[in-house]
Formats: structure tokens, sequence, C-alpha cells
């Protein structure tokens, strides 16, 4: 039975897929080589404000929504020390708790050269911050969604190691060319996740905690379904790229969301997933552990392009 974790494969190399996988084709930049580490830039003091700000807002919305686990993580990180952090620094601390580190990328980075670094206990962070004109959101990743966002979860040993694991099912995946449905998980995990604290629900996904709106909704508004994890079932599911998520999936615990995965046998799984999504963001089926259907009335009113309120 082939798991998450794939413990007979080598992933000190960079995984070279077929022809045949359908990869996003970005084009590596001149000055990085083949794992596409790049020295941290050297951020000037409107870049500093930026983060400032950014930090300050946040920690405004944060607590009573987001889990205990990040606002821990927070505190052992120091990430409020003052500006962009430093990477080195982070690494330490980070490598002390969990043995990770954090690795500067000039932005997205190729499926398989994301894989090879979370296998190997690196998270790759954009190497550069929004602008005041793309302050409330920016479409590409930079350095404080994925600093601020992502980095504090890392202190969580279970966590730690659940992201470790996913690296490490990138290289099943691209055999069987089910990056998309690896990649629901993703995004519905490690993006977008929310799990129960004392019965209540909190956010540990990192594109909930790095935005304003998105850390709000997704824990108190009426319009998302909010359904308790299944891995198959997250794994057949579309999302929402550019908008709030319409559909929510929920853990008990990291230690949950951990086994689930690590115990499914991915091989079996991937041998069975169709190409595309079978279910639409909005779809509860009949399988579905729901904690609340959702009215769905902010997509249904148009969403963000329509000026729908988040309700």
């Amino acid at each position: 039975m082939e798991t998450l974790l794939e413990n007979e494969t080598d992933y000190a190399t960079i995984p070279t897929p077929s022809d045949s996988v359908f990869t996003a084709p970005l084009q590596r930049p001149s000055h990085v080589s083949e794992d596409w580490l790049e020295p941290q830039s050297s951020y000037d003091s409107d870049d500093d404000s930026v983060w400032n700000d950014l930090y300050a807002r946040q920690m405004n919305l944060l607590p009573g929504r987001a889990c205990s686990a990040f606002m821990q993580g927070l505190e052992k990180l120091n990430l409020d020390r003052g500006g962009v952090p430093d990477f080195k620094e982070i690494s330490e601390e980070l490598d002390r708790l969990t043995g990770w580190s954090v690795v500067a990328v000039p932005g997205l980075v190729p499926d398989q050269v994301f894989f090879y670094h979370l296998a190997n206990r690196r998270f790759p962070a954009g190497n550069f911050i929004r602008t005041r004109e793309t302050f409330d959101y920016i479409q590409e990743p930079d350095v404080f969604h994925d600093v601020f966002g992502h980095v504090p979860m890392l202190t969580d040993p279970v966590f730690a190691d659940y992201m470790e694991a996913y690296g490490k099912a990138g290289w099943r995946a691209m055999q069987y060319n089910r990056l998309k449905a690896l990649g629901a998980l993703y995004w519905y995990t490690v993006e977008f996740g929310l799990i129960l604290e004392e019965g209540d629900l909190r956010a540990y996904g990192a594109g909930i905690l790095s935005g304003p709106t998105e850390v709000q909704y997704s824990v108190e508004a009426k319009s998302p379904n909010r359904i308790m994890l299944d891995v198959d079932r997250v794994m057949r599911t579309d999302y929402v790229i550019s908008d709030l998520q319409n559909t929510y999936f929920v853990i008990e615990s990291f230690e949950d969301l951990f086994h689930r995965t690590e115990e499914r046998d991915f091989e079996r799984l991937y041998q069975r997933l169709p190409a595309n999504f079978t279910y639409a963001t909005t779809a509860v089926i009949d399988t579905d552990d729901v904690l609340q259907i959702g009215t769905q009335e902010y997509s249904l009113r148009g969403g963000l392009g329509s000026g729908a309120r988040p309700v």
C-alpha cells in the first residue's frame, strides 16, 4: 500500500516529471539554478512599512479566529520584530523547534521544485512584498503571505510533519498525473483549512490568516459550506482561486489531519481519480459530514466582482 509517506523514495534530488504530466509552464529566471533558490532580498523602509502595517492589521483580526497553534507560532518566531523578517533568523528558530527552514525564491516555483523543498523541510517563500496599491489583495503569494501566513504553523510538530509528507506525496502524484487532485488537498488544508478548537471554528490556512476579509468570513459568515474533512472528497473538489471560498473543510486536530492523509492508500486513490474535478465548489453530497450548509449568498450575488457583501 502506497500512503502519503513514500519511505522507499530518494528525496535528495528534484524529481523530473514526464512530458505527459500537466504542470504549470513556469520559466526559470537565469540567475537561479534548478532549485530556484536565491539570496533573500534587501528590503527598504517602504517595504518594511508595508510589512508592519499588514502585520498590525491582521493582529487586530486574528484573536478568536486563528487557531492556537498559529498564534503560538507567531510568538515563538517573534515576527513582530519590525520590518520584513530575516529568513536566517527565522530558520534558526524553526530548525530548533521542528527542523524546518525558510528559503527565498523569486516567486511561484514549479510543482516538482516545491515538492522537493517541502520533502526536505524547507519552505519556499516569495522574495518580494506587495505594494501599497496591492495592499489588500495580491494573487501571487508574496513574503507576507508566505512568512506570516504559513511559517508560524511550521512551529507545530504535527503540522510540520504533515507538510513534509505532503511534499513527498508529490512524487507519486506526478507518476499518476494527478497534481490537480493533490493541489486541491493543499488548497483546502494548508491554504484554507479550518479546525475545531473546543467546539469553535478557527482558521489555520495561510490564505485565510494573511488576509483581512477571509479571516472573518471563513469562521463567521453564513454563505459558505463547512464540511468535515474527507481526503477522497477534498481531492475531487474544485476550488475558488481569486475570491472567497464557497466551501471550507474542517479538521478535529492536526493529528487527525496527519493520520487521515498519511494512512490513506494514495496509489489506489490516484488510480481511481478522474483527471478533472467531480464536485463543484458549492457542492454538498450525501456522504458529507456537514457542519453548515451555506446560503451561498455571497457567490450568488456575484462575489468580489459585483461588490457583494461577504456575509
